[in-house]
This record gives C-alpha cells, sequence and structure tokens, in this order.
C-alpha cells in the first residue's frame, strides 16, 4: 500500500493523495477549511467493506509514514524504495492527505481515533525538523477544523450537520476522547513555540517569503522598511491560534471554561530571527 494514489469505493468515494501547493501563513480559517473534501452523505456501515478498506489504507499510510521518518536518521540504501524525509514540509503533505481521506469519509468512528493518532504523530515528527511554520500552521489549521466540528456535530464553518451525527453527538468523541484530545492541544502549543523560537527557518519557506520580508517600495523603486517585522507578528498571531477553535469547544463538552493553562507565551517566538 505505499505506492496507490486512489482511494476507489464504489458510490463515488474517490480520494486523490495529491495534494495542492501550501497556502500562505495568513490564510483565513475559511479558506483553509474549504481546502476540506466534502464529506460522504452517509457514514460508512460499521464492519463494512468500504470502512474496512479506508481503516487499512489510513493504517499502511501511517506505517509508511512512520518508516520514512525512521529512513531520516539512516543511510539510504541502493534501490530502497522507502526514501527518508527531508524536510517538516515532505510530512506535513503525507498527514494532510490522510485528514482529507478520513474528512470524505464522514464516519466518526474512523475520524475520531484517526485524527487523535495524526495529532499525536504530529508531535513527534515535527522535533528533528528545521522549523517550517507554513506547513506547521497550515495542517495545524485543518485538524483544528476537523477536532472542533466533530466536537459539536456540525461544520464549524457551514453549520451542516456531519455525517453520523444525526442523531446527536454520541456518535462522537468520548470523555476519554475529550481529555486525550486537550492533552495534545496543549502539548501542541506548547511545543510549536518552543520550535519556532530555535529560529533556523527551514530554507525552501525562507526563499518563499523572501520577497515579503524586504518591505514594500515607494513610486521611485525605492525600498521603505517596514517599522516591525509582519512575518514574525504573523507568526505570533498564528502561535496564539493553534487549536483555538478546538479549546473553545473542549471547553464547553467538558465544562470546563478556559484558564490560564491553556494560554501560551508567544513573546518569545522567532525571537532568534526567524
Amino acid at each position: 500500500m505505499d505506492g496507490p494514489s486512489t482511494i476507489p469505493e464504489p458510490g463515488g468515494f474517490i480520494q486523490p493523495t495529491g495534494l495542492p501547493s501550501p497556502a500562505p501563513s495568513s490564510t483565513s480559517t475559511r479558506s483553509i477549511a474549504a481546502s476540506l473534501p466534502h464529506p460522504r452523505q452517509h457514514s460508512l456501515r460499521p464492519g463494512s467493506s468500504k470502512e474496512e478498506m479506508v481503516r487499512r489504507y489510513v493504517e499502511d499510510r501511517l506505517l509508511h509514514i512512520s518508516r520514512r521518518y525512521v529512513k531520516k536518521f539512516g543511510n539510504p540504501n541502493p534501490g530502497d524504495e522507502v526514501v527518508g524525509f527531508k524536510s517538516f514540509g515532505e510530512v506535513a503533505k503525507e498527514l494532510d492527505g490522510l485528514v482529507n481521506v478520513l474528512w470524505k469519509s464522514g464516519t466518526p468512528s474512523l475520524q475520531v481515533p484517526f485524527l487523535l493518532k495524526l495529532a499525536s504523530d504530529f508531535t513527534q515528527f515535527v522535533r528533528p525538523f528545521p522549523p517550517s511554520p507554513r506547513a506547521t500552521f497550515e495542517l495545524l489549521r485543518k485538524l483544528d477544523h476537523c477536532f472542533a466540528s466533530l466536537l459539536r456535530g456540525q461544520d464549524l464553518d457551514t453549520n451542516e450537520t456531519l455525517p453520523g451525527f444525526e442523531n446527536g453527538l454520541r456518535s462522537g468523541m468520548t470523555t476519554t476522547d475529550m481529555v486525550r484530545c486537550r492533552s495534545l492541544v496543549e502539548q501542541t502549543r506548547v511545543l510549536v513555540v518552543e520550535i519556532l523560537s530555535s529560529g533556523d527557518v527551514d530554507e525552501d519557506e525562507d526563499e518563499e517569503d523572501e520577497t515579503d520580508m524586504d518591505g514594500d517600495e515607494d513610486f521611485g523603486g525605492n525600498q521603505i522598511p517596514t517599522p516591525w517585522d509582519v512575518d514574525e507578528e504573523r507568526l505570533h498571531m498564528d502561535a496564539a491560534r493553534i487549536y483555538e477553535n478546538t479549546l473553545v469547544k473542549l471547553g464547553e463538552r467538558l465544562g470546563d471554561p478556559l484558564g490560564n493553562e491553556n494560554k501560551i507565551d508567544t513573546s518569545t517566538v522567532c525571537s532568534q530571527g526567524c
């Protein structure tokens, strides 16, 4: 299962693994959510061949991603079909594709455990690579939308009832799931700030943003320096918004209003010139 590019399913459930180019970090939450495929009209029947096909596909892709992650730390062998990741952007692209597959499935029994698994894997995979703010924030925004929508049983943007929630929230996250989700959310918020504070942004992302960081020009073609680093300010804002919708919905469901423990100090983000 390392090589298939699509998941065929009777009834039109075909999910390509190819992904669009990453959007800029300043892209709105609404446009990030719009990049998700529209879910199936009805959830996959438990125990059906369709559900098993999606489950096996996601499990196999997760295994493939783990193998590529491990290969990063070893010397490549000639003829080895599994190539180690070179940047977190490559990891994020793989994870993003799986988020799309799970969201398309419209099946909470698949979405909840696998999305929690993806969120957990993120905290491991992101550590050894140079910071990739663009890829990191785009993936986290998409996960935030998915978790917050599953917690309310409706799409966060469109307010459409999600497949599987026609009879309420019983098909969604259990209390155990929500506690685990909150732990992952809080861990991720702290972790991302620490990583961004380390500086040394991935060179590919740095090149993409190079023209944006040079300031504006006046009508005479002269460079006008901006009074602050716009990209740094943007990273401060993005870091503070990590899983913000999920935190709100978890507070509502668990009866635990947001407190100081969910707030993070973003004053050190990019303090070393990222």
